[in-house]
């Protein structure tokens, strides 16, 4: 329908993420109507971004530098360790002002897509947990079947350990109402309740 170069844009486009058919062609078409200047500028920053950027060789962050700045901050709790998914998740807990050392695992187990253990990284965590004195180890994984069967095989997995596995609440949000809650983050909701203290 399009010559073989707008469909080879078209087609690039709709192989990321959340991208149908259709906002692929219209992200295309965008794109060919911007000057040619800007068009080669995002090109240049795609290709520096896969050039200098890669993972940490101790938590397995996103970083230009290895190991990566929050990995050589001396300021940081060291016995404490947050695990999460995937590096978005390092931003998201920074921005809510943990000040530990994190590992990011790089996915979930799901059995159904073929993630077992030996796909994420697990295997490098118990190697941290000794060579980093590690007391605490706080399982921030999605509160979702994929995220909870992966703190539960952590919880298993460290138990003999004698290292502290705590998991992030969840419940309802802050500002959110009970009416439009769900069944399920009502039952969490209560079950992680607090005591209040004047």
């Amino acid at each position: 329908m399009y010559d073989d170069a707008v469909e080879d844009l078209i087609d690039e486009f709709s192989r990321l993420p959340g991208v149908g058919p259709k906002s692929a062609q219209r992200i295309a078409f965008w794109l060919l109507k911007q000057p040619a200047a800007d068009a080669h500028k995002l090109a240049a920053s795609i290709t520096a971004a896969k050039d200098r950027v890669g993972f940490c060789s101790q938590c397995w962050n996103l970083t230009e530098s290895d190991p990566c700045g929050l990995c050589c901050d001396d300021a940081r709790r060291t016995g404490m360790l947050c695990v999460v998914e995937e590096p978005r998740d390092v931003v998201a807990m920074e921005k809510a002002g943990f000040r530990g050392r994190y590992h990011v695992l790089g996915g979930a187990l799901n059995p159904l897509e073929g993630i077992g253990p030996e796909q994420l990284r697990i295997r490098e965590l118990l190697a941290r947990l000794d060579s980093e004195s590690v007391t605490e180890l706080i399982v921030c994984t999605n509160p979702n079947i994929e995220g909870d069967t992966t703190a539960m095989y952590l919880a298993r997995q460290l138990e003999p350990l004698g290292v502290q596995v705590s998991r992030l609440a969840s419940g309802l949000p802050v500002g959110g109402d009970l009416e439009y809650a769900d069944e399920l983050t009502l039952e969490r909701a209560l079950r992680n309740r607090r005591t209040l203290t004047p």
